[in-house]
C-alpha cells in the first residue's frame, strides 16, 4: 500500500525537533507534513519553510488559528494566515475558541466565529490560503471550541466559497456522531483536511491527551477514509495524535507506528 497520501503531523512526536521530523520524513518516504505554529516559530519561519522546501516535503496544514473569543484574535489570526502563505500551507485550520469569560451565551458565541470568519476570509483568499473550520467534540465547547458538529462547522462554511473557506474532518472529534457520514457527503469539496487517530478510554484527567495512533482505539476509521473519499476528497491524511504515552517514545518510533497504523486501519 502507497503513502501517498500520508501526512505526519507535527503534534504526534511532540517532543521531536523539527529538522529530525523533517529528517524522519524523508528517511521513511513519507511526501507531507502538518506544522503548527508554536514550534515553527521556535525554529524561525523562514527557515522553517526553507528546511521542508529543501527536503522536498509539501506542508498539508498549519495548526491552528482561531480562538475568536481571545483578545487580539483578529491580529493573531491575520498573522496566522501569512505564516500558511509563507509556509506554502493550502490550510489553515481553525479552532474556532469556546465562550467568552463568563457568558453561557453559546449562540452567541458561535455568531461571532461566523463573523470572524466573514472578516478574515477576504484576507485568506488574498494569500491563497483556505481557512479550515475544525469542529471539536462537544466536551471541548466551553473552553476550547463551540463548533462542536460538522454540520455546525457546515452551516458556517457554506456561506463562503469553498476554494476560501472548508472544514476539517478529524476521526477523534467527529466518529461519535450518528450524523457524520450524510455531513461528510453535504461538505464534498469543502473538506479541506482529513485527520485520523484514535480514541481509548478511559480518558485521561483533562481528556485532551485522550488520543492513541490509528488502530489502538475504537474508531471506525477506515469507514470515515472511504467516506471522505466518496464525498471527493482527494488530499492528504494526516496523523495527528494528543498523548502523553505517544509522545513519550522517541520520534522515529512514533512515525514507524503511525504509519503501521495507517496502512493497516485507515487505508
Amino acid at each position: 500500500m502507497s503513502l501517498a497520501r500520508f501526512s505526519f503531523n507535527q503534534a504526534t512526536a511532540q517532543r521531536w525537533p523539527l529538522p529530525d521530523v523533517v529528517a524522519g520524513c524523508v528517511a521513511a518516504g513519507v511526501p507531507g507534513i502538518g506544522l503548527w505554529r508554536e514550534p515553527v516559530a521556535e525554529y524561525g519561519l523562514a527557515r522553517s519553510a526553507k528546511l521542508v522546501r529543501d527536503a522536498g516535503l509539501a506542508v498539508t496544514s498549519l495548526c491552528r488559528g482561531g480562538f475568536f473569543s481571545a483578545d487580539g484574535w483578529r491580529a493573531e489570526n491575520l498573522r496566522a494566515i501569512e505564516e500558511a502563505a509563507a509556509l506554502g500551507a493550502p490550510e489553515l485550520v481553525l479552532v474556532s475558541g469556546g465562550l467568552a469569560a463568563g457568558s453561557r451565551d453559546v449562540d452567541g458565541a458561535r455568531r461571532r466565529v461566523a463573523d470572524a470568519i466573514g472578516e478574515l476570509a477576504p484576507h485568506a483568499e488574498a494569500a491563497g490560503v483556505r481557512l479550515a473550520i475544525e469542529p471539536l467534540h462537544p466536551m471541548f465547547a466551553a473552553d476550547r471550541c463551540v463548533i462542536a458538529t460538522l454540520g455546525q462547522a457546515l452551516d458556517i462554511a457554506e456561506r463562503f466559497d469553498p476554494a476560501v473557506v472548508g472544514v476539517v474532518v478529524d476521526a477523534y472529534h467527529v466518529w461519535w456522531d450518528d450524523t457524520v457520514y450524510a455531513q461528510i457527503a453535504r461538505a464534498a469539496a469543502r473538506i479541506a483536511a482529513f485527520q485520523v487517530c484514535d480514541w481509548v478510554t478511559p480518558l485521561p484527567e483533562g481528556v485532551l491527551l485522550g488520543r492513541a495512533l490509528p488502530g489502538d482505539g475504537c474508531i471506525e476509521l477506515r469507514r470515515l477514509r472511504e467516506a471522505v473519499d466518496a464525498a471527493g476528497y482527494v488530499g492528504p491524511i494526516e496523523v495527528e495524535v494528543f498523548s502523553a504515552e505517544v509522545w513519550a517514545r522517541p520520534g522515529a518510533e512514533v512515525l514507524d507506528a503511525a504509519i503501521a497504523g495507517y496502512l493497516r486501519h485507515v487505508v
